[in-house]
């Protein structure tokens, strides 16, 4: 490894010790771009990489709400705009009772470099609050988005930082930090957030489209492998709207999700998730996310509770979509050994560094990083924001089509990367030189600042 690459590395260890999923994301990006940093030596005299570690600002709110009794509650607020250098600032929104700054920023640097991928105009960010929606009403939600974006409209906008939602803020959140945003500003800014609703400038396929892209990046790495989708058994982990989305573009490609986990438990369905359980599915979740057990009792399929479906032998994809370090080296080897050829990451980070490189040294196993197979979410928020600029409504079948030719390109310039520097068809590395190459570049063309 490059000795600037190393230092840099070594730096952000000992600075950032409190936010092991900072550490975690730095060494797994940097640990593939020793090649450029060889071949483009004035990247460490513009010190380019210290640079890249540190988010261009990073700020911290008090969010006070009133709950339904009349009694007053305090959250914290965070808003990390990472990297700008190749457009506005543009990241999810999470509301989570574990979120802390070293999440925030874990995710404002991952986010740049997936936002790069996509080959759109987007920065780096990423926000939020330890604040949990579950079990609140909707009036106790809506006072909460409102008194959050009242500490945060004064440093977002169209052309300066463009949130959208993440695992806590869906549409309604959405909704709400929206309505506050116009009646704070007074104008009808409606590119300032991503994930609205249709009838104030949403884009179509918007909540499916991370797991849409999934499965147009699965299938580009199939054919790759001269392979095709048809048949192919699925195994999730996570049944939002990134896992339903699998489940529904992986029926309509002739596959079929045939293991799901949720957290109380997992659920193998033989014949897949398909048609009517995709409805069932919507309703379960909406009415108490936390248990996925009565889709077993509903359908008469297996539930095992207290486990993750890591393992499992008759599956030809697995597919994390829950959460990061979601498969740890104990799962990860239970993965290599059942046989599986293709572990495709969906979920942020769902891998520990130890078990993504314990896979990545398999012989048989093609495995795909997440911020390639999940960047077809925030290109569709890239989509919605053209939308927006444009005063435009681009049909489903146009959104989907444009995302599909988002997710091949991915795949290409990740693929062709990797090549480029003799490291064969390492997706994993390929994603993190082609995303790096492009924001490393632009921040050396703009000066030190």
């Amino acid at each position: 490894m490059n000795a600037y690459v190393e230092s840099v590395i070594e730096y952000v260890k000992q600075a950032h010790a409190s936010e092991p999923e900072f550490v975690q994301t730095v060494e797994e990006v940097f640990s593939s771009v020793s090649p450029i940093i060889d071949a483009h030596p004035e990247y460490e005299k513009a010190d380019i990489l210290k640079r890249m570690v540190e988010p261009e600002r990073m700020f911290t709110f008090r969010v006070n709400w009133m709950d339904d009794n009349g009694n007053w509650h305090t959250n914290r607020g965070w808003r990390c705009q990472f990297n700008g250098a190749i457009g506005p600032f543009k990241g999810g929104l999470r509301f989570q009772k574990n979120v802390y700054e070293g999440i925030i920023k874990f995710l404002g640097f991952e986010q740049t470099f997936k936002n790069s991928l996509t080959g759109l105009p987007m920065g780096g960010a990423k926000g939020g609050s330890d604040f949990d929606p579950a079990g609140k009403s909707d009036a106790e939600v809506m006072r909460f988005c409102q008194s959050f974006m009242t500490a945060l409209y004064r440093y977002i906008g169209p052309d300066v930082d463009v949130p959208a939602g993440d695992m806590g803020v869906g549409g309604r959140e959405i909704g709400y930090l929206y309505g506050q945003y116009r009646r704070l500003k007074g104008v009808w800014e409606n590119g300032v957030l991503t994930g609205k609703g249709l009838t104030y400038g949403g884009s179509l396929i918007r909540p499916e489209a991370t797991g849409y892209g999934a499965v147009y990046y699965l299938c580009e790495v199939l054919k790759h492998e001269n392979d095709t989708i048809e048949g192919k058994r699925i195994a999730i982990s996570g049944y939002g709207n990134v896992g339903w989305g699998i489940m529904k573009k992986a029926a309509e490609l002739g596959a079929k999700v045939t293991y799901f986990a949720g957290p109380d438990g997992y659920i193998h369905d033989p014949d897949g998730v398909s048609g009517e359980k995709l409805d069932f599915i919507l309703e379960m979740r909406a009415k108490d996310p936390m248990h996925c057990k009565p889709y077993a009792d509903k359908y008469g399929v297996e539930f095992v509770p207290g486990a993750k479906c890591w393992g499992v032998k008759d599956v030809d994809v697995y597919m994390p979509a829950a959460t990061q370090n979601d498969v740890t080296m104990e799962s990860a080897e239970k993965i290599a050994a059942s046989g599986v050829k293709y572990y495709i990451e969906v979920a942020n980070m769902p891998t520990t560094n130890d078990a993504l490189n314990f896979l990545r040294a398999q012989d048989g196993i093609v495995v795909a990083p997440s911020k390639a197979v999940n960047a077809g979410g925030v290109g569709v928020s890239g989509l919605e924001m053209s939308q927006n600029s444009e005063r435009l409504v681009w049909t489903a079948e146009e959104v989907d089509e444009k995302l599909k030719q988002m997710m091949v390109n991915i795949h290409k310039v990740s693929a062709e990367a990797a090549e480029e520097y003799g490291l064969g068809y390492d997706l994993v590395a390929g994603a993190n030189i082609a995303g790096f190459k492009k924001v490393a570049q632009a921040m050396y063309e703009q000066g030190v600042f």
